[in-house]
């Protein structure tokens, strides 16, 4: 069996993750993450054993950490172990035995339809007023624009902020008003969005990105202040910045906006798997949570208005 050390064979598996499965880099982090923290539970990965497994998802349960982040702990040690064995690190595959946690009921934070208009004539009033002094701070007006393009363009969409980060100047079909989405697992699909969500791009895009421009540019489509690629972290403060002056709503990053778009379009009556498809999930159950907000909110809705409720 090939002696393992910890540190180089995790790397040979994120290798493994990155060249052939082709997963994320912030995947693949918290894979390798998840495998130095039992590497350095066990004193190493190479006798690793059923029981050994199940003391250290017991340790993390007990630090009162979620089901779902025990899970994902779950999918990395399983992932891996699977992995070693058919490489011949492992002499048997000590996770196949090994069970996840039951899910959680917890929904996720949905925007009403009010929030909604809310937040995006908070960002439209955000550019007007940038407008009106550009010629002064023609970047504060650039990055007002964009601000109002990428919140825009989240709820459309409903993609995820990796995703957006991610996009280039063609992924914008203007056109059909479509766009062309990198998602986990390197998988392409189009995406279509409205009006709004057109208008702002194209503003952002004709009007205000050559401010932002820099040499490190490239084709982004969203640009930090400084010209390079948009990071997620600043994507992220963006959309908490602007829930949070709401005042009237718990939601918040962008992922709130992916909820809300979700469970806006079952909301409307749109098809359970041209939703899933729309959001890039490799299966159904993970869009049927949406099914029970939308149910959540029926049930109350009646409650309140039928009169023999």
């Amino acid at each position: 069996m090939a002696e393992i050390g910890g540190d180089p064979l995790i790397e040979q598996f994120a290798a493994h993750l990155r060249d052939e499965r082709r997963l994320s880099g912030h995947t693949v982090r918290g894979y390798t993450s998840d495998l130095s923290q039992l590497s350095e539970h066990c004193g190493g990965l190479q006798n690793l054993r059923l029981t050994v497994l199940r003391t250290w998802l017991a340790d993390v349960h007990s630090a009162g950490l979620s089901r779902n982040t025990l899970n994902r702990k779950t999918a990395s040690v399983r992932a891996f172990t699977a992995w070693a064995y058919q490489r011949g690190h492992l002499k048997e595959d000590p996770a196949v035995r090994l069970r996840s946690a039951p899910r959680g009921t917890h929904l996720p934070d949905v925007l009403q339809a009010g929030h909604v208009e809310e937040l995006t004539d908070s960002v439209r009033a955000m550019r007007e007023a940038y407008a009106r002094i550009q010629d002064q701070d023609p970047v504060g007006w650039a990055v007002a624009v964009r601000d109002e393009a990428m919140i825009e363009l989240l709820y459309a969409t409903g993609i995820r902020v990796s995703e957006l980060v991610g996009l280039n100047l063609d992924a914008v079909v203007t056109e059909r008003r479509m766009l062309r989405v990198l998602g986990k697992g390197r998988k392409e699909r189009m995406v279509p969005f409205g009006n709004p969500a057109r208008r702002a791009l194209e503003r952002w895009v004709q009007q205000s990105r050559a401010a932002l421009v820099g040499p490190t540019s490239g084709v982004a489509l969203f640009l930090g202040q400084r010209g390079s690629r948009i990071d997620v972290r600043v994507v992220r403060r963006v959309v908490d910045e602007a829930l949070s002056a709401l005042g009237t709503t718990s939601a918040r990053g962008p992922h709130a906006l992916r909820h809300t778009a979700a469970t806006h379009l079952l909301d409307g009556g749109a098809d359970l798997r041209a939703v899933q498809e729309m959001l890039g999930h490799s299966s159904l159950s993970t869009t049927q949570v949406y099914t029970h907000i939308s149910v959540d909110r029926l049930t109350k809705a009646y409650a309140q208005a039928h009169p023999r409720a």
